[in-house]
């Protein structure tokens, strides 16, 4: 199962006396463990009952001592053990047998009034703790979203925090703030506070509380470089430029707006009408119009030769280039108003 489906059937009271917990994306794996955590200690006195460890600081002998240790005043105790694969090649006290093969011992026959959860960003998947946590089903994954998925996950969080979403800002929210969900989920919850309760999430919402780059004013940079009119696309760069970011925000909603005209484009092409298109695209009908006056002004071979360009560009303010943020952006907009 995932981070998901685990966080869904602790909520539900399903629990097993052991979870092996893998994978990199850090906040599906603490969301999973605080809803187990959560669903064992309901009822009971926490401090009484709740054990964190780190694999760095303690043997697997003190985590399995505890982890046999009765719950007191409570039906179960729950017992974290975290970045399991410091443990990975170290030997245990019994001599000739490993820490990751005592925990896997321990899991064939765990204690029933304990809760024990492992956790590790990575984990040697032929060890026999992982071949038998996948055999018996308490292997959890939590791995990084793909980049398709991504949107979705930004309307289910919001739906969560009592928010209607659009599925174009959403993309946008994925497209700035991605692939890492605990950064999503830190500007959602920024635009939670910002729109107040049960209001919807909105374009204007994230363009002032998270990208700080109106997208209108970007559509002039876009309406500038299809026009191949150098001049008036490095004036719009002044109006959008931010030096906190490096211009990175901007890159974003200029490959999320790309992405959205060559939907809309291919779209049109195929006989849908301008607000079949502009949903088809993740876009309100009110700017079918322009979508459709933007992918009139720029061929689609110019569009799609954008993105790689783009995907450069984010390169190279990220690092692969010694020249200042603007002027990598400055000479790529002149470079795509040029071809």
């Amino acid at each position: 199962m995932d981070g998901t489906a685990l966080a869904r059937a602790a909520e539900a009271g399903e629990l097993r006396p052991f979870y092996l917990v893998v994978g990199e994306e850090q906040f599906l794996m603490r969301a999973a463990v605080a809803a187990v955590r959560d669903a064992t200690l309901a009822g009971g006195i926490e401090g009484l009952n709740y054990d964190q460890l780190d694999a760095g600081d303690s043997s697997v002998e003190a985590v399995l001592s505890i982890a046999k240790t009765l719950p007191m005043m409570a039906r179960r105790r729950f017992v974290s053990i975290r970045q399991l694969e410091r443990w990975d090649g170290k030997e245990s006290k019994q001599k000739g047998v490993s820490a990751l093969d005592r925990l896997a011992d321990y899991a064939n026959a765990p204690a029933e009034s304990t809760v024990l959860v492992a956790t590790a960003a990575k984990l040697d998947k032929r060890r026999r703790l992982y071949t038998l946590a996948k055999k018996q089903g308490f292997l959890v994954t939590c791995d990084p979203l793909p980049a398709h998925e991504l949107p979705r996950w930004v309307r289910d969080r919001a739906k969560s925090l009592g928010h209607a979403i659009s599925a174009d800002v959403a993309a946008l929210l994925a497209e700035l703030c991605g692939p890492e969900l605990s950064q999503v989920n830190d500007a959602l919850e920024r635009l939670s506070l910002y729109v107040g309760a049960n209001n919807p999430i909105t374009e204007d919402a994230a363009a002032e509380c998270v990208v700080r780059v109106r997208t209108t004013t970007v559509w002039e940079l876009v309406s500038a470089v299809g026009e191949r009119d150098a001049g008036r696309a490095l004036g719009a760069l002044e109006q959008v430029y931010e030096p906190q970011d490096r211009g990175l925000r901007l890159i974003g909603v200029l490959a999320w707006q790309t992405r959205q005209l060559l939907k809309f484009e291919s779209a049109m092409r195929q006989g849908a009408s301008l607000e079949d298109a502009a949903k088809f695209a993740g876009a309100p009908p009110f700017k079918a119009r322009d979508l459709a006056r933007q992918v009139k002004q720029i061929p689609r071979q110019h569009l799609e030769s954008w993105l790689p360009a783009l995907a450069r560009v984010d390169l190279e303010l990220k690092g692969g280039s010694q020249r200042p943020p603007k002027a990598i952006l400055e000479h790529a907009l002149i470079d795509l108003c040029r071809k």
